[in-house]
């Protein structure tokens, strides 16, 4: 049982981890039915009530880490050709009636085209779509071949009231099942109470979706659609809704609240359409995807567009992270509202998954986002990497969060295969992303990814999606990227294997040039800062690590995505480093926090002064760095230099002026 408010993809769910579930599906010859209904109505209600049936996928794309055990299935479940996805009964004149939201299973869907199974196992395919209503929840068609044991259901448009009722239906796909109750009173729908719903108490379980609800007689009064949360008291349609909609009309008019990760603004509009029947259900499903996929656009550019003066980078609450010292931790984040309004990053990491030679995975969530860094194996380049998105999927697989369930156990998905599709994708501050999608045929799903090269491999946000679903989880990940937060990491050989992929780099790089000459020369450039060091300062080989922390900021009153931190370090592991950190004037709405900062960054007091330190076994020195006669005075640039164990302070101030020879602030 489902409800009839169809709510594709716009209040998810987190997907911290991803089982595919296998459906059950067998429709027994037998019905058993309820002891006070005329045995002599039981053929006939049998004859007009059907399973309704999606065929299995052929092939299976995916590889697991061992043969399915598909004995641990029943029998039936594990021969049988089709998933069960709900029930349709005849109404005569070949008018076949189901809910909406089973037919919707179809739509867009990696399985066969919904059809009909009668209780001998004839499958009978869909001819026509004549009626669809998605607010009311019903559909009505016609079959291309008509069914041998024929019969149909007589309808009564005006039950009565604590009559005795009995559900019909496919109750967990294991054949039809009659269960009786009463009718016990009527309830209006719930958006503008434009309709009623029955409720009864007979039992209903998911798979009686869109069969009958009968009186005594034998008569159809209803459809079967949802059950009661709380209690058991269900819901249908009145058949007299059914037979009372216009012929060949497809109408949508349903409320969909509509939600966008980062912030906790809801949309709550509703969906109207309509379009002329009859159609295939080819040409149904791709009327009504496209009528859904252009609301889609329209409700998150109308959600983003709500309130201009809360969003990032411009709205109430940017200015601390526009003012914010960059993260510099190599796992990424998404940029979010928090409950006061305030932006800043958030996140959710695991432990790090081992890959052979020294790579490994850093899973994470942020809402119903999946997050991974990934940290390539020495012995793949960065070519071999960027180029095979079968690679990357094979390597984030190793965490564990694919499974497929196969009776008690759960079997780990080791490979996707090949995406269905693998584009690029650039987002509002010129980032390039490889977009990916992997179909999971058993579970009628995708998994689609947006990844970001990066030196050491790949920053990667990813989502699990129905399969009819596709293009709304997709346009919210392309508007989620503008959230995105990612620090460039990797070690000196890294870098200049990531640097030679021209094509996958940001534009923010077109400014930016790193010459490395190991054991002489190490130089940094950008239209904002330049500098170089030899190893008289610290090492440089091909294990020297560099890491570059983007963040955002204002830019002669443009937000601008750019290089805020550069760090290098003699190796990850020795405490030898020295970085330039981009600092500037606080707007008046932060704290004395900021201001104090920046009181003593601007007045070069300490720990800025150029003085060496000890902390923690650690010898520090620190200065500041401005442009060439205060061209900006509003920025400035700290710079560190720090030595692992003890070191005498003439030998930190050469340090220092080491790093400062060649330095220049070039903003302006």
């Amino acid at each position: 049982m489902e409800s009839p408010r169809r709510k594709p993809g716009f209040m998810r769910t987190a997907c911290s981890r991803f089982a595919l579930l296998v459906l059950v599906s067998l429709f027994a010859a037998a019905a058993s039915h309820a002891a006070s209904l005329d045995p002599a109505v039981l053929p006939k209600i049998q004859a007009a009530t059907f399973e309704v049936v999606a065929a299995k996928p052929v092939k299976d794309p995916l590889t697991y880490e061992k043969p399915l055990p598909l004995e641990l299935l029943p029998f039936q479940e594990r021969n049988d050709k089709y998933y069960s996805i709900g029930t349709a009964f005849a109404l005569g004149n070949n008018r076949y009636v189901t809910a909406a939201h089973v037919l919707q299973v179809g739509i867009d869907s990696l399985w066969g085209e919904p059809a009909l199974r009668d209780a001998d196992g004839h499958v009978y395919a869909i001819d026509k779509i004549e009626k669809y209503s998605l607010q009311q929840d019903f559909v009505v068609f016609s079959l291309a071949t008509q069914p041998a044991k024929a019969a149909a259901l007589e309808a009564d448009t005006k039950p009565s009231l604590n009559g005795v009722v009995y559900a019909v239906g496919n109750a967990l796909g294991t054949g039809v099942v009659i269960r009786d109750g009463l009718y016990t009173s009527d309830t209006p729908e719930d958006q503008d109470g434009r309709w009623k719903w029955m409720r009864f108490s007979a039992a209903a379980s998911p798979g009686n979706s869109g069969g009958p609800l009968l009186d005594a007689t034998g008569k159809v009064i209803g459809i079967v659609l949802m059950k009661s949360q709380n209690e058991n008291l269900n819901y249908a349609l009145p058949i007299g809704r059914v037979l009372d909609a216009p012929d060949h009309v497809a109408s949508i008019d349903q409320r969909m609240p509509y939600q966008f990760d980062v912030f906790d603004t809801t949309l709550s509009n509703t969906f109207k359409a309509e379009f002329r029947l009859p159609l295939s259900f080819a040409d149904f499903s791709a009327a009504f995807q496209q009528r859904f996929n252009a609301y889609a656009d329209s409700q998150l550019k109308a959600l983003l567009a709500k309130e201009p003066e809360r969003l990032f980078p411009r709205g109430q609450g940017s200015n601390e992270l526009l003012h914010s010292t960059p993260s510099m931790d190599d796992f990424p984040s998404l940029i979010t509202r928090d409950n006061d309004g305030t932006w800043s990053l958030a996140k959710k990491e695991g432990g790090k998954t081992s890959l052979p030679n020294n790579g490994y995975v850093t899973p994470g969530v942020v809402g119903r986002n999946l997050l991974f860094h990934v940290r390539r194996p020495d012995n793949v380049t960065a070519a071999a990497l960027y180029r095979d998105p079968a690679k990357l999927m094979d390597m984030i697989a190793r965490v564990g969060f694919l499974t497929r369930n196969v009776g008690p156990e759960q079997v780990r998905i080791t490979s996707l295969g090949k995406p269905v599709r693998d584009t690029l994708y650039t987002d509002a501050w010129q980032r390039r992303w490889q977009v990916r999608v992997w179909p999971i045929p058993a579970e009628n799903a995708v998994v689609m990814s947006f990844a970001l090269p990066v030196p050491d491999g790949y920053a990667v946000l990813m989502r699990i999606a129905p399969a009819s679903q596709e293009h709304d989880y997709l346009i919210n990940l392309q508007a989620l990227t503008d959230f995105f937060y990612v620090t460039y990491d990797g070690s000196l050989a890294q870098w200049q294997d990531f640097l030679k992929q021209k094509d996958l780099l940001p534009a923010a790089f077109d400014d930016i040039h790193i010459d490395i000459d190991y054991g002489h020369r190490f130089a940094y450039s950008s239209k904002r800062l330049r500098y170089a060091y030899t190893p008289a300062l610290q090492k440089i080989d091909r294990d020297s690590m560099l890491t570059i922390g983007f963040s955002y900021f204002l830019d002669h009153g443009k937000v601008v995505w750019d290089v805020t931190d550069v760090w290098q370090a003699a190796s990850a592991h020795d405490k030898y480093w020295s970085n330039f950190a981009r600092v500037v004037a606080p707007s008046d709405d932060l704290n004395d926090d900021y201001k104090s900062n920046w009181s003593k960054i601007s007045n070069r007091q300490r720990p800025f002064d150029g003085v060496p330190r000890s902390e923690n076994d650690v010898m520090k020195i620190s200065s500041v760095l401005a442009a060439p006669g205060q061209a900006r005075p509003d920025v400035l640039y700290t710079v560190y230099h720090y030595a692992e164990g003890s070191h005498p302070a003439a030998e930190m101030k050469a340090k220092l002026d080491l790093l400062l020879k060649d330095a220049r602030v070039t903003e302006h």
